[in-house]
């Protein structure tokens, strides 16, 4: 048994959140460092004994949360669930004694995040997406860092610039190990092989206008396309018979367990832009068209594909314009003119931050030591808030 303090991450129940926070546990734990969970009910479904995930091992502690969304009552619901669960977080926090606590934004993670800055405690929050989270948005101005996963990210208030450190989204370590992968070059009458994902549940959206998009395409075309599709189970038997009218040869499924394999032989993946999507895309260098989810927060999806599209790794297309039509021409401007696909790669690439998770975990631990040696040393402190002042003044 040690009593060694841990570091305390906070995530929302959801994939977005909880993989980067998985990939930095992952990280932490490979140097030793004792971590825990504290996050809501939501989350327990990635904590069930078949999940493989280092997330699975770990301590988990479940408090209240509320989201301020919503009508009246509910709102009323969820200022009461922040207070309790920002009640319990305290109780806990003063309980492990962590040397750092990390946010990853949904409103699970925020009862956790103020108690942690409440007590005084290193915090950081990571910012997935290129717009500022609610949460994080509530937060940024009472933590001690700000991690952030894209060069610019929007509703950052001008005055939390100094804390921020860009350190990219982390990812998986079976897709880190894409990104040095070679692209798997399209001949000029080759196969394309096409990936449509969806997030977790799928996209109904696709399901409708991807093959209908094919079915548009000329037949000596169609017949150069290898497909992989995620579908909803409830779309999936539809799905199947308009690419059997087609001759398609396809692969179906609500869910593929070997994504990174899958991905790793794409030429090109038609997906939703949600932030680990857009992470994994670029760390793996494989363009994409990206269709944003219109429900996004913020429209956040939205700005993720236009910094991909800005730099040339994909296209952006948002779902008023994802039509059959509009998708069958951009499929035929891929199989016509194989080298965009190449240089699309090429600029996905450029995105991808390898060293995500460790250069996020050095962020965190160097907070720590930072605070220990002002804490022994209270005349450093002092002299790096003179100098900074005195940075400020000239």
């Amino acid at each position: 048994m040690t009593n060694k303090s841990p570091i305390v991450l906070a995530a929302g129940g959801t994939g977005g959140h909880i993989f980067p926070a998985e990939s930095l546990a992952e990280e932490l734990v490979l140097r030793g460092e004792m971590v825990v969970m504290i996050t809501d009910k939501r989350f327990a479904d990635y904590n069930s004994a078949s999940y493989e995930g280092v997330i699975g091992t770990l301590p988990i502690h479940y408090i209240h949360a509320g989201s301020l969304g919503g009508s009246l009552v509910k709102k009323i619901k969820g200022g009461i669930g922040i207070i309790r669960g920002t009640l319990q977080a305290r109780q806990l926090l003063k309980t492990l004694k962590p040397k750092a606590v990390v946010g990853f934004g949904g409103y699970p993670s925020f009862p956790t995040m103020l108690a942690a800055t409440q007590l005084g405690l290193n915090t950081v929050i990571h910012e997935q997406n290129s717009v500022l989270g609610k949460a994080n948005r509530s937060l940024c101005g009472r933590v001690k860092r700000i991690a952030t996963t894209y060069p610019q990210t929007q509703r950052l208030p001008q005055s939390c610039e100094g804390k921020t450190v860009l350190t990219g989204n982390p990812v998986r370590a079976a897709i880190r190990a894409l990104h040095h992968v070679p692209y798997p070059m399209l001949e000029a009458d080759g196969t394309l092989r096409l990936l449509v994902v969806g997030g977790s549940q799928g996209a109904q959206v696709f399901s409708s206008v991807v093959p209908e998009a094919i079915r548009l395409l000329p037949e000596s075309l169609r017949g150069r396309i290898r497909l992989d599709q995620q579908a909803r189970a409830a779309d999936q038997d539809g799905v199947k018979e308009a690419y059997k009218k087609l001759g398609m040869q396809v692969d179906v499924a609500p869910f593929f367990a070997d994504i990174p394999a899958r991905l790793a032989a794409a030429h090109l993946i038609i997906s939703r832009a949600g932030a680990s999507t857009v992470a994994e895309l670029s760390c793996a260098g494989r363009p994409a068209v990206l269709v944003p989810y219109p429900q996004a927060t913020d429209n956040h999806q939205y700005f993720n594909a236009q910094a991909i599209e800005d730099v040339g790794g994909g296209w952006l297309m948002p779902q008023e314009g994802f039509t059959a039509a509009a998708l069958a021409a951009r499929l035929e401007a891929a199989l016509t003119l194989p080298s965009s696909l190449s240089k699309a790669a090429e600029s996905m690439r450029s995105l991808g931050h390898l060293n995500a998770a460790k250069d996020l975990a050095d962020m965190v631990l160097n907070l720590s030591a930072e605070a220990d040696r002002n804490q022994s040393n209270p005349s450093s402190k002092e002299q790096q808030t003179s100098d900074s002042q005195k940075e400020k003044a000239a």
